[in-house]
C-alpha cells in the first residue's frame, strides 16, 4: 500500500500547480498596481534593476533573498544581524510598520505602508522581480 502516500503527494503537487494552494511567494495582489505603489513609495531610494543600488539596495530578486546580501551596498549592522530571509510574510511585516520599529538601528527611513491592498500589490510586484 505504498502507492497511497505517493498518490497523496501527486494530488498535493497538482493543487500547488493548479493554484489551489498558495505558494509562499504568491499573494493575491495586483502586480501592475504594485508597480505604481513602488514608484510612489519606494523608487526614491530603491531600484528594481539588478545591480543598481541607490540610497537603498536594489530590490531585484528580493523575495526569497537573505537580508543584507546585495553586493556593493553597505547595510546597517542592525539589518546584517537580523539574519532573516525576505519572504512575503517578512516583507509584509517589515513594510507595514515604521522601519525603525521593524528593525531597530536600521538606516532605512520609512513610516510603513498601512493600506493592506497597496501592501499586497507592492509585495506581489516585488515577487515578479527576478
Amino acid at each position: 500500500m505504498r502507492w497511497i502516500p505517493s498518490l497523496r503527494c501527486v494530488a498535493v503537487a497538482g493543487l500547488y500547480l493548479g493554484g489551489a494552494l498558495a505558494s509562499p511567494f504568491v499573494l493575491a495582489g495586483d502586480a501592475s498596481a504594485g508597480s505604481d505603489v513602488f514608484k510612489t513609495e519606494c523608487s526614491e531610494c530603491h531600484s528594481v534593476r539588478e545591480g543598481r543600488n541607490k540610497k537603498g539596495p536594489s530590490l531585484f530578486g528580493i523575495v526569497g533573498r537573505a537580508a543584507g546580501t546585495v553586493p556593493n551596498y553597505k547595510y546597517s549592522d542592525a539589518l546584517l544581524q537580523a539574519r532573516w530571509t525576505w519572504t512575503t510574510d517578512k516583507l509584509h511585516s517589515y513594510l507595514s510598520q515604521p522601519a525603525k520599529l521593524a528593525n531597530p538601528g536600521t538606516k532605512m527611513k520609512y513610516d510603513g505602508l498601512t493600506d493592506a491592498r497597496q501592501l499586497d500589490d507592492l509585495i506581489t510586484y516585488l515577487g515578479t522581480l527576478h
